[in-house]
């Protein structure tokens, strides 16, 4: 007798997977049909995401599901790698997801799931990295097989009623840790005592650094220090200061070498741009030294010669694919140089000009994880968001190449406009400008949801203006790809009042940026605290400033507060004044330094988009207009 075999077809394993679910109305896309489910990156099908044809991941958030995940009905799509069910309604016990070994994501934060998890339940999943389980019911010790596994880099248990002691945790790339709110006790394993104290707050059992030391009644054994080591201990500072010294002499040696070495080396000419609408750019003419600094297949390599390839993201048929090395013989110019690297201009041989952004900082995360990472970014597509066309991976630096943004950054507007002989944005751009990026900003808070602050680096200069001056938000989503002694030292999000006084990063935190964003937008005045190192806190931050301003009894009128506002916006229209306060106290609502009272995203968004434009217009510059019988309307 002969058997016959049939293979089963994705849209049969989802469906049978959507059939434990209920309450599934969200998935209505998801049909039997013949057609394959993914084409390249794209597909129909809600939550799913796709690669090179295959299904990536499932990404089921904020759609109310409950009922039962399946694990076992996903077995048979052998390229997943990301599962991600938050916030939605599912209770009982944990899936059983240790079949699905490919696995690199799991994320069930926001659910009713409880009871007690298996110590063993995540075993033999030496892929998986990241795992979120916050803000459920679960109960009983942290299953010992998360400490064992060994490209963990993210785990957050936070919100649960977890017990007994922390596991012994190996992992030498264990990044994010939130073992917050908890009933966990003794002492915090040393692999984890440099982290924040925050991460282990709300359990009253917890010990040793970074919380309270731990209280002993009888000395433990390896407490006493061996007479052998006590020996080397003296030995080594007698001879410390020897060495030190020995150190010093090299080092100021080699200082002076490297010193006259330079001086022997011609510099490479620069030259400012002889085209007026791109003051802020240089021109190198040694452009053979800018490409040598950038990787490709070596001196000589011809164009029709195969060299390193960008990984392109976007599945546009419109989009003429070009290679490292159409990027690097065209003709270069310098936008800028920033904490992370330079940001280059060229042209392509077709004439399309494009941006190469040079990341010197971004070993966060290792090479299959920046690439689903960027896998998942490169999906994002908004009017508002600078989407990136290609990368290039290199363990030591990484390239991203994204469109050319006509009208430079909302930093050179603000800021450098007279430098560059153009006038200042207007009150009617400015709050257009407040717009497009507040909606930005609310489609990454959507589309990244498994982010804490999706964006995490928003200031002028991350606002880049296209040709009608709509702005589009650039350098997001980098905290899970960037180093993170660098991000904590440089990145907006780390300036923030919640990681200044408690050393952590919320869902607010962006909502904190883009009022800091707002004011800058209003006032003109540059946020002289972001070019603070680390946790400095500038005592003349931006906020305080427009505090100091605004006293208590005159917040309503706009006379009293002139001062306060950039009067590069120019004439104003009658009523607009009042708008200006809105947004203005709007802005200051978002910086508030106590999270539980600053404004959340959806409600400043709200706000925002509820402010108006009025039609009559007022002549004169923007002081005479205000004082002018455009005040007639009162005090608002």
């Amino acid at each position: 007798m002969v058997s016959i075999s049939y293979a089963v077809s994705d849209s049969e394993v989802l469906l049978k997977f959507k059939s434990s679910l209920t309450n599934h109305t969200a998935l209505k896309s998801w049909k039997n049909n013949s057609n394959p489910i993914c084409h390249g990156k794209r597909t129909n099908w809600t939550g799913v995401v796709c690669h090179k044809g295959s299904i990536l991941g499932l990404e089921l958030d904020n759609m109310g599901l409950s009922g039962t995940i399946n694990a076992n009905a996903l077995i048979a799509l052998s390229n997943l790698r990301t599962l991600s069910f938050m916030n939605n309604n599912f209770n009982g016990s944990v899936p059983k997801f240790n079949k699905l070994t490919g696995l690199r994501s799991i994320s069930l934060s926001y659910n009713r799931f409880s009871g007690h998890i298996p110590g063993n339940a995540f075993q033999g999943m030496v892929r998986l990295n990241k795992l979120y389980l916050s803000k459920n019911r679960f109960t009983g010790p942290i299953p010992a097989s998360v400490a064992t596994l060994p490209k963990l880099w993210g785990l957050k248990l936070d919100g649960n009623r977890f017990s007994g002691k922390i596991p012994d945790f190996k992992q030498k790339g264990l990044h994010v840790v939130d073992l917050s709110n908890n009933q966990l006790e003794g002492p915090i394993p040393s692999n984890l005592r440099k982290m924040n104290a925050d991460m282990f707050a709300g359990n009253k059992g917890l010990c040793g650094a970074p919380l309270k030391p731990c209280e002993s009644t009888l000395a433990e054994p390896n407490d006493e220090v061996p007479p052998y080591l006590k020996k080397m201990i003296s030995t080594w500072f007698i001879l410390m200061p020897i060495a030190v010294g020995i150190f010093l002499l090299l080092a100021i040696v080699a200082f002076i070498i490297i010193i006259q070495r330079k001086k022997q080396q011609p510099a490479p000419k620069v030259k400012a741009s002889s085209n007026p609408k791109t003051k802020t750019c240089l021109h190198v003419e040694d452009h053979a030294n800018v490409v040598a600094s950038l990787p490709h297949s070596g001196k000589g390599t011809k164009p029709t010669e195969a060299g390193p390839k960008l990984t392109f993201l976007r599945d546009d048929d419109d989009q003429d694919k070009f290679d490292l090395l159409d990027l690097l013989q065209g003709s270069a110019e310098i936008l800028g140089s920033g904490c992370f690297g330079a940001s280059y201009k060229t042209t392509l041989p077709n004439g399309t000009a494009m941006v190469v952004k040079r990341y010197k900082h971004m070993n966060g995360a290792g090479k299959e994880d920046f690439q689903e990472h960027m896998r998942r970014i490169g999906r994002l597509k908004h009017s508002n968001v600078l989407n990136i066309v290609a990368y290039y991976y290199r363990k030591e630096e990484k390239l991203l190449v994204c469109d050319f943004a006509k009208n430079c950054s909302l930093a050179v507007h603000l800021h450098a406009h007279q430098t560059l002989g153009q006038p200042g944005l207007d009150w009617p751009t400015r709050l257009k400008i407040v717009k497009g990026v507040a909606k930005g900003l609310a489609y990454l808070h959507k589309e990244l949801p498994s982010l804490v602050a999706p964006h995490g680096h928003l200031k002028s200069s991350n606002v880049l203006l296209n040709g009608n001056l709509e702005p589009l938000l650039t350098d997001y989503a980098l905290i899970p790809v960037v180093n993170m002694e660098t991000a904590h030292e440089f990145m907006v999000a780390y300036k923030s009042p919640e990681y200044v006084q408690h050393g952590r990063v919320t869902r607010k935190t962006d909502v904190w940026g883009l009022g800091v964003l707002i004011l800058e937008i209003m006032t003109g005045k540059f946020p002289s605290n972001f070019l603070l190192r680390g946790k400095g806190n500038d005592e003349e931050d931006i906020v305080k400033w427009v505090k100091s301003k605004l006293s208590d009894g005159q917040r309503e009128t706009l006379l009293t507060n002139l001062e306060v506002f950039d009067r590069e916006m120019g004439a104003i229209g009658v009523g607009d004044g009042k708008t200006m306060m809105q947004l203005l106290k709007i802005g200051l609502s978002c910086c508030e330094d106590d999270v539980q009272k600053r404004l959340d995203l959806k409600e400043a968004v709200g706000r925002i988009e509820g402010l108006k434009l009025r039609n009559i217009s007022c002549d004169g510059d923007f002081y005479s207009a205000i004082a002018s019988d455009c005040e007639d309307e009162g005090k608002w």
